[in-house]
């Protein structure tokens, strides 16, 4: 009883927060004609009341797709339609076909913020509760500290709350397709799974892990007997799930064609803005985006993409455990990020999700990562007026998540499963890694802060004008790609089951 009073308050704790950020400004807040992502999603609530499903994704007099098209799978419409009949009855004006374009105001506002506050309540934050206490290791009391820092995760409340997305119901279906699989009930976590890519298309970032893990457990059981029938379980339930939620558009195959032609939009480029990836941060020196081919850029980011992925899938195929699935859930979603095409900033929410599920195994390279994704997303939260909540969500967040998961405690060599670094650099003077890595992340925290202060407080050269953005963007992916580094090689570098066990009995 003590541990869940503990809970209700951390719970409560994360809802405080979450509402606090969401008094301040949002996306285009006052800034016509086109406005932002908060006009988007009030958009699709005005569009799906008001026009027939067959209408939905096609440029028609009454849909004009240059403003703000339907480009989310069908899960996101039919929330936008049942979040568009709650608003019709508090007042209609708010989704008012054409006639609401653009409509600001305090009621409209609290409105939509708590419509995300109740996505939260009802399906991320008790996948976070249910993760913490039945999935993840040591005492109640650290449990519970689990919960409050991962709620109190800066990069999505800051973007759900501050900037205005729905980020929370994707990756809470995906954290309850984790969940569930952990739990054992294969069949569950793929229900799960599936809605959570209807509802967003990109949690393809994360397919691939659950892919090789359900497939690993039915090589595991036997393809001529159990695992058989668990494969064919699961593939009716993809297939079946699917169905249900394309059905309105099934009867029609240019339907079909034309919502997968908004889902993903080759013809919008390789990247946007000053995105923290590979192909962002290469522009500077190389222009890839002029020298290359719309089609170029395609084939060689879906590649390089897979090649990132391919080790760590190899490794869950074969041995398809809990600890390995998160793992590879960080080194799939980061390896899309830094590789894969058409690149939004926000999108380092996906890799930040299962980085959160190892802040009580590995909490110093964890806090680390979830800090710099945060960070990397700085020009978008200037734009919006949101420095203030940026920089007390990020204090809260590292002092928390730092003193209640120990995380300077948790610095050795073993602990950070640093030995395979140890043995790559044997030619090298012999050196405390732990003591390394605990240095180099006060420097790297020290650094985001002061390129916080100079994006703020200086003016860039009127040759650079995105100057700040930039390093802030490179700095990032710095951060990026040597995490997506140490993530591989921890998973594939697993030490032996008595050793783990060993290591979380000392923890």
């Amino acid at each position: 009883m003590e541990n869940w009073s503990l809970v209700s308050i951390c719970v409560l704790f994360g809802l405080t927060a979450r509402w606090a950020v969401s008094l301040n400004s949002y996306s285009g807040a006052g800034k016509p004609p086109m406005f932002g992502d908060y006009e988007a999603q009030r958009h699709w609530q005005e569009v799906t009341y008001n026009l027939p499903v067959h209408e939905w994704y096609f440029n028609t007099t009454d849909n004009n797709l240059n403003y703000w098209g339907l480009d989310y799978p069908p899960l996101t419409a039919y929330h936008s339609l049942l979040c568009a009949h709650v608003a019709k009855l508090i007042n209609p004006d708010w989704v008012e076909l054409h006639a609401s374009r653009g409509h600001e105001s305090y009621g409209h506002k609290l409105f939509m913020r708590a419509t995300v506050l109740v996505a939260d309540l009802l399906i991320y934050i008790p996948a976070v509760v249910l993760y913490s206490f039945y999935l993840s290791e040591g005492s109640n009391k650290k449990k519970v500290c689990t919960v409050l820092c991962i709620l109190l995760y800066p990069g999505l409340i800051l973007i759900d709350y501050g900037h205005f997305q729905y980020n929370s119901i994707s990756l809470g279906l995906a954290l309850w397709g984790v969940v569930v699989l952990g739990l054992g009930w294969d069949v569950l976590g793929s229900l799960a799974f599936v809605l959570s890519l209807n509802y967003k298309q990109m949690e393809l970032y994360h397919s691939l892990p659950f892919f090789c893990y359900l497939l690993g457990k039915c090589f595991k059981q036997g393809l001529a007997g159990r695992g058989l029938f668990l494969l064919v379980k699961i593939a009716v339930t993809v297939l079946v799930t699917f169905a249900l939620c394309w059905l309105p558009f099934l009867s029609d195959p240019g339907q079909i064609l034309q919502v997968v032609h908004r889902l993903f939009p080759v013809g919008r480029g390789l990247f946007e803005d000053k995105v923290a990836n590979t192909w962002c941060s290469l522009n500077v020196l190389i222009k890839i985006k002029t020298i290359l081919s719309t089609d170029t850029q395609l084939y060689f980011s879906l590649t390089t993409t897979l090649l990132a992925i391919l080790p760590s899938s190899i490794k869950l195929l074969m041995k398809p455990t809990l600890w390995q699935f998160k793992l590879a859930l960080v080194n799939s979603s980061l390896a899309f990020f830094l590789f894969s095409f058409q690149v939004h900033e926000k999108s380092i929410l996906l890799p930040a999700l299962p980085v959160c599920l190892l802040l009580n195994d590995l909490p110093l390279p964890a806090i680390w990562f979830l800090q710099a994704s945060t960070f990397s997303m700085l020009p978008l939260f200037l734009k919006d007026g949101l420095l203030v909540p940026y920089v007390v969500t990020s204090l809260a967040f590292l002092f928390f998540s730092i003193y209640l998961l120990s995380a300077f405690e948790h610095c050795s060599e073993d602990k950070l499963r640093l030995g395979p670094y140890r043995r790559l650099l044997i030619c090298m003077p012999r050196m405390d890694l732990g003591r390394v890595t605990k240095w180099k992340f006060y420097f790297s925290i020290t650094a985001m802060a002061g390129l916080s202060f100079m994006s703020v407080s200086l003016a860039p050269p009127d040759q650079l004008p995105d100057l700040f953005p930039l390093l802030v963007s490179v700095f990032s992916y710095l951060h990026f790609l040597g995490l997506l580094l140490y993530f591989n090689i921890v998973q594939i570098a697993e030490p032996p089951q008595s050793v783990r066990k060993n290591q979380k009995k000392s923890n």
